[in-house]
């Protein structure tokens, strides 16, 4: 079941929540929109779901037209951020929810209550109420319920922001490993970049109701297509400059921008990712700056050295490895040399 979702608008009063968006979810395919708080992720998801009517522009399912299609009738599962389980009921009677309200078969209604406790690994547990559970269990028993009644589309609302950072984690391998055995053509709501990168298939990138970028993980993080993706895409140093007959410069940093060869100057910022920096003790002949060492975080699997630039006040963030941090031996007060491996120039009117 695909979804195609062409030039939606809504507004709120005098806010618009989305501006003609369209977006499309291949068949089978987990897609994750992605971006800040107010970006209008969730109205588009409840707009999909049938939740929200949209002041102008349509959804397809499978090429139907639904737009005017109540939630029911669009057959959707819906995953909330804070569960939404029925307190009073326990685990089998909220997962049997659905089908009971479709007045299924109590035979099937079992047997559909029982294939999916197994699948999301929570036999044994069909007696026990929410309040006996934990967050983890609480939004597996949400999936599963929204599973139950077979839904053509399952979409997911920041299905595990209410959670700590290592449920978190686990859950998020989980619903990959879970998709990659129904294949049901998912969308799930997060504003956490690395979470959408691990789980899904194709990301959109929404700010302030528009689409940003839209395209598999690697092409939109290692391409992005302006400044703000760049930048909302986890942690960057941003140089501001000019850039000039195919050379970007900031300070005494002097990189090649082929893709500008005019001869016109024109202000330009540069982003480089913390990882994307070398750090050495004198000038190895490469184009680099001048900096000081002004802390060191070397706990964890990364040692992140803070610097700051000599000729200019601009904070540098690096990542290096602890092999490198041991070779390199850094205090500080240091004065080092930092160099970018790769540097993404976006210039207005133009990107590089």
């Amino acid at each position: 079941m695909s979804i195609s979702v062409k030039n939606i608008t809504k507004r709120f009063g005098d806010f618009t929540a989305l501006d003609n968006v369209s977006v499309e979810v291949p068949t089978g395919s987990l897609l994750a929109l992605l971006g800040p708080s107010g970006s209008g992720k969730t109205t588009l998801l409840r707009i999909i779901a049938g939740l929200e009517i949209a002041d102008s522009g349509s959804v397809l399912c499978q090429d139907e037209d639904v737009t005017h299609h109540s939630a029911r009738q669009r057959n959707v599962g819906f995953v909330f951020q804070h569960y939404a389980l029925f307190r009073h009921m326990n685990v089998f009677e909220n997962v049997a929810f659905g089908m009971r309200v479709r007045k299924q078969p109590k035979k099937l209604i079992s047997e559909r209550v029982r294939e999916l406790l197994h699948l999301v690994r929570l036999e044994g547990l069909e007696r026990r109420y929410p309040a006996q559970l934990s967050g983890g269990q609480r939004q597996r028993i949400a999936l599963a319920r929204a599973l139950a009644i077979q839904p053509k589309v399952l979409l997911l609302d920041e299905p595990f922001g209410a959670l700590d950072a290592k449920v978190r984690q686990e859950l998020r391998n989980w619903l990959r490993r879970l998709h990659d055995e129904i294949h049901t053509t998912s969308v799930f709501v997060t504003h956490d970049q690395e979470e959408a990168f691990e789980v899904a298939d194709k990301v959109v990138v929404m700010n302030q109701g528009r689409v940003e970028q839209a395209g598999a993980p690697h092409e939109v993080f290692e391409r992005p297509a302006n400044p703000f993706v760049m930048d909302f895409l986890g942690n960057v140093n941003v140089f501001h400059g000019r850039v000039q007959n195919g050379r970007a410069l900031v300070g005494g940093l002097e990189v090649d921008c082929p893709e500008y060869p005019h001869q016109e100057s024109r202000p330009a910022t540069m982003y480089v990712r913390p990882h994307e920096l070398e750090i050495e003790h004198s000038p190895n002949g490469a184009a680099s700056l001048k900096a000081r060492v002004e802390r060191i975080n070397s706990a964890g699997s990364i040692a992140k050295v803070f610097l700051l630039a000599v000729e200019f006040p601009v904070g540098l963030n690096v990542e290096i490895s602890p092999e490198r941090y041991g070779e390199l031996g850094l205090k500080a007060g240091d004065t080092v040399y930092v160099s970018p491996r790769k540097v993404r120039v976006f210039v207005p009117e133009y990107v590089i």
